[in-house]
């Protein structure tokens, strides 16, 4: 047996280590064009794993119009408040498109529609950049303000809606604000959505990630035959452990899917080698 002080030390450090270990799983689009039944199986298959809380990347709502915004969100709220996780919402364009859509979404959210929290050893900040490809200068200044109050958070996600980082980090250039404000506050991850296709790139130790469809349409391709270039219904689940992230990307079952899951580092520039599919 231990001495009693020991074991006390023991416990109080086991309960510490137990604290910081956390899960949580990532969402892509919903819309445009939902498919039907897919986002509601995908919300099945996340329950299964109890995560602490979920988050999206946008597009919860088809929505582009004033008049049926607030009904779009009354239908689509039930099919997520039933399993009562906490529920981090980032702006889509399909999601906030005018002023009204914005107060709308702020409601619903029940947040700013830019908004950063602390989860364990990780700070994330969600970015709105819905009605505009890139961000504006008032959501880099947000960006960096938020950065600079979490710089005591060991591990920091920075989450918005439209990738255009994909582009420029694709023809391998590093070259711009934002990348360089990555590096500045040492920000691991970027994680976006809105093309629908999963893809996964690395710069200078900063893991880019544009998480796929939920249920948004495949813009013509089949998800059962075209997995291995990201054309499939999915979300990522993440392990955090201390300041350890481990990403697996999880594809849905059938009738959607075949259920195949890989890491995300295993998932190369041109795609999930073919010994994988």
């Amino acid at each position: 047996m231990c001495p009693r002080v020991l074991c006390a030390w023991l416990a109080v450090v086991s309960m510490a280590s137990a604290a910081a270990d956390f899960k949580f799983a990532i969402l892509g689009d919903r819309t445009g064009e939902t498919v039907e039944g897919v986002y509601q199986q995908i919300w099945r298959e996340v329950d299964a794993s109890r995560p602490d809380f979920v988050i999206n990347v946008g597009d919860t709502i088809q929505g582009l119009n004033d008049a049926t915004a607030e009904a779009e969100w009354r239908r689509v709220r039930p099919i997520w408040t039933r399993y009562r996780y906490p529920f981090y919402l980032t702006p889509g364009n399909h999601d906030i498109w005018s002023a009204a859509s914005h107060s709308i979404f702020e409601k619903q959210a029940g947040r700013s529609a830019s908004y950063g929290f602390n989860h364990g050893s990780a700070h994330f900040t969600v970015l709105d950049n819905s009605r505009s490809l890139q961000l504006s200068s008032d959501q880099m200044l947000f960006l960096e303000k938020d950065l600079i109050a979490s710089k005591t958070q060991p591990l920091k996600f920075v989450v918005f809606h439209q990738p255009f980082w994909l582009l420029p980090l694709k023809l391998q250039s590093t070259d711009f604000a934002f990348h360089r404000m990555m590096l500045k506050y040492r920000v691991q991850y970027v994680i976006c959505g809105h093309v629908h296709q999963f893809s996964r790139l690395e710069r200078e130790g900063i893991v880019y990630m544009v998480v796929g469809s939920s249920g948004g349409h495949l813009r013509g391709h089949d998800p059962l035959k075209d997995f291995g270039q990201g054309w499939f219904y999915h979300h990522v689940e993440v392990r955090v452990s201390g300041t350890r992230v481990e990403m697996t990307v999880k594809e849905t079952a059938p009738p959607f899917g075949k259920g195949r899951t890989f890491k995300a580092e295993n998932w190369g520039e041109n795609g999930l080698p073919p010994a994988m599919h």
